[in-house]
């Protein structure tokens, strides 16, 4: 089994690096000359992905005119949230109903997407497919994180996420699902976080843990100390 789409989460109004997200959406904040946006493009297209699905929200105008000046090897067709955002779970939730594909990557560009993350993907795509799973997130130690304030949320044992007193792990921003974990929900603002507890509780969430190192934008200062490296 091979995943065919991904889904980008580009929505959100990117508060914490205020100002420069009054004018420009998060996504398209740039670092060595290139937007986040386009890194993650770029990841999600070394996999062999060739269909991609983007949401929008905030500054939407901005991103369709992006994905339209620019030339990239996969289709990638922009879908808005609407009247109101949608947060995690509805923005993937909205996206999923555009596409007659069962299972997704999803990705969150606030990460800086290198290459390298390409073989872990691939090997996490495989566990997830022998397995038969549901729904698996991509995990980074918080020791490799740049960002040191950033807080751990889960544990992992043997490829299972665990939440319990011993929280080392952080969610990297990559997960594969199948649209079937979101059955029971509408299309309206709620939190994949939500989703992922209801698994947990079942024993039913995975993980794969990364060994890169980790940067994230977090928040404005940290942005300007990616901006120095």
């Amino acid at each position: 089994m091979k995943v065919n789409t991904a889904l980008i989460l580009c929505a959100g109004f990117g508060k914490r690096l205020n100002p420069i997200t009054l004018d420009t959406p998060k996504p398209l904040l740039k670092l060595n000359n290139i937007t986040v946006l386009e890194k993650c493009i770029n990841l999600i297209e070394s996999l062999g992905v060739r269909k991609i699905l983007i949401n929008t929200f905030y500054l939407r105008e901005q991103i369709s005119h992006f994905i339209k000046e620019n030339t990239f090897k996969s289709k990638i067709k922009v879908i808005d949230d609407g009247k109101n955002i949608l947060d995690t779970g509805g923005g993937i939730l909205n996206m999923i109903s555009h596409s007659d594909e069962n299972d997704f990557f999803v990705f969150n560009p606030d990460t800086l997407w290198q290459a390298e993350y390409s073989n872990e993907i691939v090997e996490m795509e495989k566990l997830y497919s022998s397995k038969n799973l549901t729904n698996i997130l991509l995990l980074a130690n918080k020791e490799l994180s740049f960002d040191k304030g950033l807080k751990a949320d889960f544990n992992l044992e043997k490829n299972f996420i665990l939440k319990n007193s011993k929280k080392n792990y952080i969610y990297t921003g990559c997960q594969i699902l199948n649209k079937k974990i979101l059955a029971n929900y509408k299309v309206e603002n709620f939190s994949i976080t939500n989703v992922w507890n209801e698994l947990i509780d079942k024993k039913k969430l995975f993980g794969f843990e990364s060994q890169k190192h980790f940067y994230h934008l977090t928040n404005l200062q940290i942005f300007k100390k990616l901006k120095d490296l």
